[in-house]
């Protein structure tokens, strides 16, 4: 299977850096297809410009006049999205939110025109053109306890990213894998997290 993995986290020592090599792992285990998306090492630019706008306005009527706005890369990862079978997000909660660069690319590439439509229904019914997509995993690390990331903060990534984005148009399969509480872990659980990651990376159907 081809699976996208979409990373977002600026420092190579960090706990995520070693979820995304055990995510590595367990896909060549499974005998799955890696195409990695790094925001941090393509500099991605996450904030939506006016020409974004504009174009965010035509993609419901006019995708070419849409897409002939939007930035190159932005084009280049549609494109990407669009081959995936499953999506797999990686990073970190700060602030009870996605860093910058993930909320930017969410914003700018899932997209109408480019990856979504709408149906006769209007803006409540959204198509997906990821017609090759089979599910939608996010991994996040946070050191909030998930009891008050979920009582306090309503649990807001995935609640935006997973029953709002991707429930929206239509992805029915989605998983959010939450490792709360990360820096007072021990090594033994840390170690135990990523052989989770490695085990359900080789397993994704």
């Amino acid at each position: 299977m081809k699976i996208l993995v979409i990373f977002n986290h600026p420092y190579e020592g960090s706990y995520c850096a070693a979820i995304l090599e055990q995510i590595r792992t367990g896909l060549a285990a499974g005998g799955h297809e890696l195409d990695l998306i790094h925001l941090d090492r393509d500099d991605f630019d996450p904030v939506m410009r006016d020409k974004d706008l504009r174009a965010f306005a035509l993609g419901r009527n006019d995708p070419d006049a849409a897409a002939a706005l939007v930035d190159p890369e932005v084009l280049a990862y549609r494109d990407r999205l669009l081959a995936a079978e499953h999506i797999v997000f990686v990073f970190p909660i700060w602030w009870e939110l996605m860093p910058a660069r993930m909320k930017g690319f969410v914003d700018k590439v899932i997209f109408p025109g480019l990856t979504y439509g709408y149906t006769e229904k209007g803006r409540t019914g959204m198509v997906s053109y990821m017609e090759k997509l089979r599910g939608v995993t996010v991994i996040t690390t946070m050191n909030t306890p998930s009891w008050a990331y979920r009582l306090i903060f309503g649990n807001a990534v995935p609640k935006a990213l997973l029953r709002g984005t991707f429930w929206k148009i239509g992805v029915k399969n989605r998983r959010w894998i939450s490792l709360s509480n990360v820096k007072s872990r021990s090594l033994e659980k840390r170690r135990a997290w990523l052989a989770m990651i490695e085990d359900r990376m080789r397993k994704l159907k």
